[in-house]
């Protein structure tokens, strides 16, 4: 039963459904409210799914990928050449760009979740307790998840295979930007679960970038968690509007530290890949610290090296006095992800201020220390809150694939359920699951 009621004014009808939820009826509530409904239908086939059915499904996506391949980069042409008639930067461009490279990039990730055990129904923890009864944990999937990205087309791919693969249905929302590469690309997950005797409504593409309709879907109790993965005013937006459980892949503004202890030989290889090798991504390095004691050493050497790769280089007062080229930075600098060719730099008294500074400016995200004093290198691995801390490596491998989960689902910048890369475990929850022989509570 459904009760309705309107303003005097004709202005927006309530309604109450059979679940007691109170919900607006506008044009915008009752598209996310028919999203959401295909989704949930959707996760309940999936949920039941065979490990042959969800597996051939993917490599059908992956056979797609090949045979539709000359569509999709004339899709994504489509949006390359409108993000530079409205002024994307080179970065953002990156971002968006399918390849050849690209596309077999993902074909291989289709083929490591295919090929990886699958998190289903799994039981652990089996105990007899002393009525008899035996208790568990049984994996289980979380149910419809929403994605809310941007710019990058890969993501539309490999969210729906991890989704997928965990047994649930996904509700696809991607940035207007690339609306031609997701739309050719959702269609080919579409076909692959048709062609499987699974239902489509498991990867479902929000086909409109209006706004309303993401405020709509964040406040319809069928979606059981949303993942914003983008810039700070989409992730706001999201936390502002969501009536559903939030799971942010925030902002990375990853430090490297140069520790008083550095090989610094070893530092420069770090940084100069932690900030050039891909500087469009959220893992990439936007501050660099570096300890006072070796400052007069490195901070030469790494600003020419950055420098030589068209690094922008915002610096304090001690960086300026040591290096040419280096622009002074305002306090803004140091709490911003460039994601281009640009980073800020930080002279730090020693150790504990490092701590200190990477406390105030990071975000959860990755942090890196170069040190050869093992103490110091063990105890920044527990006094630094982030998702993945590193010793002597890179932050580029904060990824999942690097840290051996195959594909990720995002970066998880928040603790609860997942914090760090989201593979397929992380795609699932646990339910208690109890095997009696007839046992009855005195």
């Amino acid at each position: 039963m459904q009760m309705h009621f309107a303003a005097k004014d004709g202005m927006l009808h309530g309604v109450i459904d059979v679940a007691g939820e109170n919900r607006m009826s506008t044009p915008e509530m009752d598209k996310a409210h028919s999203l959401v409904t295909r989704a949930r239908q959707g996760a309940r086939v999936m949920s039941t799914a065979s490990s042959a059915q969800k597996n051939a499904a993917l490599l059908r996506i992956r056979e797609l990928l090949d045979e539709n391949k000359a569509d999709l980069l004339e899709a994504n042409a489509k949006d390359l050449a409108a993000g530079e008639e409205h002024g994307l930067g080179a970065a953002m461009l990156d971002r968006l760009k399918l390849s050849d490279s690209r596309l077999q990039s993902l074909k291989d990730a289709l083929a490591d979740i295919a090929n990886a055990p699958d998190p289903v129904g799994a039981v652990s923890g089996l105990q007899t307790r002393p009525s008899g009864i035996q208790v568990g944990r049984m994996q289980v999937p979380l149910g419809v998840i929403m994605m809310i990205y941007e710019s990058r087309p890969n993501v539309t791919v490999d969210a729906a295979a991890l989704c997928l693969k965990a047994g649930n249905a996904i509700i696809l929302r991607g940035g207007k930007e690339a609306k031609h590469s997701n739309a050719a690309l959702a269609a080919l997950v579409q076909q692959a679960l048709r062609e499987n005797d699974l239902d489509d409504g498991a990867a479902v593409l929000v086909d409109t970038p209006d706004r309303n309709v993401l405020y709509a879907l964040l406040k319809q109790s069928g979606i059981d968690l949303a993942i914003p993965r983008g810039g700070t005013s989409l992730i706001d937006a999201v936390n502002e509007h969501a009536r559903v459980p939030v799971l942010q892949h925030y902002q990375g503004i990853c430090h490297v530290v140069v520790d008083a202890a550095a090989d610094l030989d070893m530092a420069e290889r770090i940084v100069v890949n932690a900030k050039t090798q891909r500087p469009g991504v959220c893992n990439a390095m936007e501050g660099l610290v570096v300890d006072a004691a070796v400052a007069d050493a490195f901070i030469p050497r790494i600003t020419t090296a950055l420098k030589d790769k068209g690094v922008r280089m915002y610096g304090c007062e001690r960086t300026r006095a040591l290096a040419d080229d280096v622009e002074a930075a305002t306090p803004e600098h140091f709490d911003t992800e460039f994601l281009d060719l640009a980073c800020a730099i930080q002279v730090v008294d020693d150790y504990d201020a490092a701590l200190a500074f990477v406390a105030a400016h990071g975000t959860q995200h990755t942090e890196t220390i170069v040190t050869n004093d093992h103490t110091r290198a063990m105890h920044f691995t527990r006094a630094v809150d982030a998702s993945c801390v590193m010793v002597n490596a890179s932050t580029r491998f904060n990824d999942g694939g690097e840290l051996g989960l195959g594909a990720e689902l995002g970066i998880s910048t928040t603790k609860l359920h997942a914090y760090g890369p989201m593979g397929l475990d992380e795609l699932c929850t646990k339910k208690f699951v109890v095997l009696g022989h007839g046992e009855v509570r005195g």
